[in-house]
């Protein structure tokens, strides 16, 4: 919905008020739809993004992967994330992003991803939102392509979670602070995001998977609850680990058989540890992974002694 351009830089060590000499700049096509899209493809999964760009912006996704954007955007924003060497770790700085220029931009994506619908066999709605864009196109998406029998993720925030949850069928993957800002608080354990998350299963959604970062990842279903996590986490840059997640989901779920959760818990879990070594966002080591996958930690789960919150109250 809102790619950006990711711009890494790498410096030594970073301290706040200071000047800081950069030792290499980097930067490439970005946000969580192009992220996904990029990893599946590099999973050998067939992927094209569609969303909202610039001309500037198309042209240069065409030379890295399959793209079908609507050119809605007087320009696209950028991503900073400053890499340090010392210790390993990251901050980014995220722009907000422009207003579409044009007033039927909503319009033209529908048709687009309607007439995409046919040919695929899933679909990741992810990333915030540009200026005048309604809330509500996320949900009207994942209503449509759930009608046409393509499983739908979303992986959203704010007000376009809050109406993403009511659509029946769709699976949610918010990270901590995203499913804070859907609850109101922030379940602490587990257990607590088994019984705060329940009556979105229980009013049709799904499932409702919980990146927690270093911490792992949580999953709640109709048929049962998981959590999953490495014996220790990796150092690294953290950005786009969530959609190399996402990624992982949406490829299990395209396929013929049932889900086996338990196991698309290690699979995602693996695949967005593996991007956290990558310097770049969207993109995993894949021998890594591989590595990775075997030392899952993957426990079932029971509803905790927190108190629920009604689906019509989590705002």
């Amino acid at each position: 919905m809102n790619p950006a351009y990711d711009m890494t830089y790498r410096v030594e060590s970073f301290e706040r008020g200071q000047a800081h000499r950069v030792r290499t700049v980097e930067q490439r096509i970005g946000g969580k739809g192009i992220n996904v899209t990029r990893v599946l493809n590099q999973l050998g999964r067939y992927s094209r993004a569609t969303g909202f760009a610039d001309h500037i912006f198309s042209a240069a996704a065409e030379l890295e992967i399959p793209v079908d954007f609507v050119h809605a955007l007087p320009w696209v924003r950028r991503t900073v994330v400053i890499s340090e060497s010392e210790t390993g770790t990251a901050t980014a700085l995220r722009e907000p992003g422009a207003t579409v220029s044009n007033p039927h931009a909503g319009e033209q994506l529908t048709v687009r991803v309607s007439g995409l619908l046919p040919a695929i066999s899933g679909l990741v709605i992810a990333g915030s939102l540009p200026g005048g864009i309604d809330p509500g196109l996320p949900a009207q998406l994942a209503r449509t392509a759930l009608a046409a029998g393509v499983p739908t993720i979303c992986d959203l925030d704010g007000e376009p979670l809050r109406l993403a949850a009511q659509v029946p069928g769709v699976v949610l993957i918010p990270n901590r602070a995203e499913l804070q800002r859907l609850l109101g608080t922030l379940p602490e354990t587990p257990e607590d995001i088994v019984t705060t998350v329940r009556p979105f299963i229980d009013d049709g959604v799904a499932a409702v998977i919980v990146t927690r970062g270093e911490l792992g990842m949580v999953a709640v279903t109709g048929s049962g609850s998981w959590n999953a996590s490495l014996p220790a986490p990796l150092a690294g840059n953290p950005t786009g680990a969530g959609d190399c997640a996402t990624a992982a989901v949406i490829d299990v779920l395209t396929k013929p058989e049932a889900p086996d959760w338990p196991a698309l818990l290690v699979n995602a879990v693996a695949t967005s540890a593996a991007a956290v070594v990558i310097p770049l966002a969207g993109e995993i080591d894949r021998r890594l992974r591989d590595h990775l996958a075997p030392t899952v930690r993957v426990e079932e789960l029971q509803a905790g002694e927190a108190d629920p919150v009604p689906t019509g109250e989590a705002i």
